[in-house]
């Protein structure tokens, strides 16, 4: 029974029981509405482009819609004209006007099949929610075609109000907006499993697009937490994400999309590195730098600078750390400058580069006046990169390492476990945690770091916990043994390349496995599914995204550029309707081309499961939250009829 003050608060906008039982009555009708469709994508890592693609077409779902709608009555190739127009419309009308003899009559077309398939895509929901989803100056014209009747004598009226949109040079923009209203009504709810930053050059406009659109959920990756430590100021986290996305060629993000000043880092690299032609250091190049072009010869330059720094900062970590456990990986501490060689786990390899002018071998991991004033200059630029902290701030209340929704789980990476497959005790600052505890605690110390950091740390010295998340064995973030980038920067055998992974990624070929997690974290494995990415998907070798007989998903199949050679394809998502699973799988996105024209692949739709009845909200968690509302609604006309509050 909710207590008198908040009953109070509650008649502030219910004031009588006329308007209290309106909701209620509203409320137990959406109880009997069929669950919205949710949308999972994992590890889009910068690929602005195709990741809009992936959620403007729903996955493929848009173009099932169409072929359900209009399988009889329009050819293949019109069907293919008008899924175009609804992914991306400004280009398809552009190319329409140029082929059209009529391009009114092709409009007037257009808007009546837009209109079918937005009917298609909105008859989940509440007729208001409709409304609340359609954009404010044309609301009340597509709720009027929208919901249009079969009666005679209002036939002319809506054609007229088609008719009156192309006359006043309306059509573009009533175009624009309904294909807007079909994709956002065509997915509910977006969770993204991790990893949206680094390789890909376009995470601020990921960011920007996820922050203007409602019903998302963010589970981080290893990625994603390394940005977040950045922006609470830990130099580890800072040399790293800076390394990364210049390895990646990613200068425009770094310095236009976020304004992070480069210019002293790229100083001191040409002055350190002159004459070296930092040839294990070249940067791999996908996307060409339209505002920002750096030379591929200094860019080696600096990525060698900030790898270089990155190592020494990772060093000091590590000693003052001792709690991580992370001395093994105190590399540069063990080469030998006079016999040009390095210890890895106790072996020596000879150096393929000894061009070390900044290490001092009696004190490696001292930064020399000059890389700490680098470094100085990033962390002033990320502290004070408004659009990067706003971003970051985002992350933090909208996302988690974990989710559980509608009774299924939701992660990036792997929780640990041992060799015998039995949930792994870890010992963490003193304390054993194992499996959601673990989870949960590490979840905890995250929060803690950006908004109240313990022990009288600052907020950069608490951000080391995403630093240890970042490349500890033992982070359900990173699950690999180790993180060979040393070795792969400076020595040739590529043995001391190799990272295994955790006994997690074999152990979940097991049903028994998901079980196991699924019942740690309070959840029925009967009916509970697993939702995970950060692990690619090698279709070409054979490998599936469906583990553990069919209970956990691994969705990362390679949306990024730089994963598609290894994977064949460019990425999954998955789709849970109020019926039915489908896992997409699919090819390449194909950007615009510069005539104008665009080719959209049909992405492969594996059927997973259907359910004998559809899944009414009522059966959900948005339902449990409803029936409370309603509790809270019939305890206020409860309050209200005995006189303890006073109707309006």
């Amino acid at each position: 029974m909710p207590d008198s003050q908040f009953l109070n608060l509650l008649a502030e906008k219910y004031p009588n029981r006329r308007e209290a039982r309106a909701e209620i009555i509203n409320l137990r009708a959406i109880l009997a509405l069929p669950k919205a469709t949710e949308f999972f994508l994992s590890d889009i890592h910068g690929e602005y482009e195709a990741f809009r693609h992936f959620v403007r077409s729903g996955s493929g779902m848009i173009r099932m819609r169409i072929d359900e709608i209009f399988g009889d009555l329009l050819t293949e190739s019109e069907r293919d004209d008008l899924a175009a127009l609804i992914y991306n419309p400004e280009a398809e009308m552009a190319r329409r006007e140029k082929s059209e003899s009529n391009f009114d009559a092709w409009t007037k077309v257009a808007i009546r099949r837009l209109l079918m398939v937005c009917r298609v895509v909105s008859n989940k929901y509440t007729r208001s929610k409709v409304k609340k989803r359609l954009p404010k100056d044309m609301a009340y014209i597509m709720d009027e075609l929208l919901f249009e009747d079969d009666v005679p004598d209002r036939h002319k009226y809506y054609e007229e109000i088609i008719d009156s949109i192309i006359e006043y040079d309306s059509a573009r923009l009533f175009i624009l907006e309904l294909t807007e209203a079909i994709a956002n009504l065509t997915v509910d709810r977006l969770h993204i499993i991790g990893d949206i930053f680094d390789r890909g050059s376009g995470s601020p406009e990921i960011m920007d697009y996820l922050m203007e659109n409602r019903g998302i959920d963010i589970q981080w990756g290893n990625h994603d937490i390394l940005w977040m430590g950045a922006a609470c100021g830990n130099r580890p986290c800072i040399a790293t994400i800076i390394r990364i996305n210049i390895r990646y060629n990613n200068f425009d993000m770094l310095e236009v999309g976020y304004g992070i000043n480069l210019r002293p880092l790229a100083t001191l690299a040409e002055h350190i590195y002159g004459d070296d032609p930092c040839e294990f250091f070249k940067p791999n190049i996908f996307e060409v730098n339209k505002y920002d072009p750096i030379p591929p010869e200094l860019a080696s330059k600096m990525h060698k600078m900030i790898s270089v720094i990155q190592f020494k900062l990772e060093g000091q970590a590590i000693k003052a750390y001792p709690e991580y456990k992370l001395d093994h990986r105190n590399i540069l501490e063990t080469v030998d400058f006079e016999k040009g060689t390095v210890k890895v786990d106790g072996q020596e390899y000879p150096m393929r580069d000894m061009n070390l002018p900044t290490v001092d071998p009696k004190d490696p991991y001292k930064l020399t006046e000059e890389e700490e004033e680098v470094m100085v200059a990033l962390e002033s630029s990320i502290l004070n990169s408004s659009r990067l902290q706003s971003h970051m701030e985002y992350l933090f209340s909208h996302g988690a390492l974990y989710k559980i929704h509608n009774g299924n789980l939701f992660y990036h990476g792997s929780i640990p476990f041992t060799e015998d497959g039995e949930l792994k005790e870890v010992e963490f600052c003193g304390n054993k945690y194992k499996g959601s505890n673990y989870i949960q605690m590490l979840d905890e110390r995250i929060r803690e770091a950006r908004y109240n950091p313990p022990g009288g740390q600052t907020s950069a010295e608490a951000a080391s916990i995403m630093w240890y998340l970042w490349l500890s064995e033992n982070s359900p973030l990173f699950g690999k043994d180790k993180m060979t980038t040393f070795e792969r920067y400076f020595i040739e055998d590529a043995a001391t390349h190799k990272e295994i992974k955790v006994p997690y990624y074999r152990l979940i070929e097991k049903e028994e496995t998901a079980d196991k997690i699924l019942e740690d974290f309070g959840l029925n494995p009967e009916i509970g599914k697993i939702l995970n990415g950060h692990v690619p998907v090698k279709i070409k070798d054979g490998q599936t995204p469906i583990k553990a007989n069919g209970k956990l998903f691994i969705i990362d199949g390679g949306i990024s550029k730089a994963y598609q050679k290894t994977t064949g394809i460019a990425g999954y998502t998955a789709i849970m309707t109020s019926k039915h699973m489908y896992l997409a799988e699919h090819k390449p996105y194909e950007p615009l081309r510069e005539d104008g024209t665009q080719t959209f692949h049909r992405p492969v739709m594996h059927h997973i499961y259907s359910l004998p009845d559809r899944l009414l909200i009522r059966e959900t968690d948005n339902g449990d939250e409803l029936r409370e509302q309603i509790e809270n609604l019939e305890a206020l006309c409860s309050a209200y009829k005995n006189g303890d509050i006073k109707e309006n």
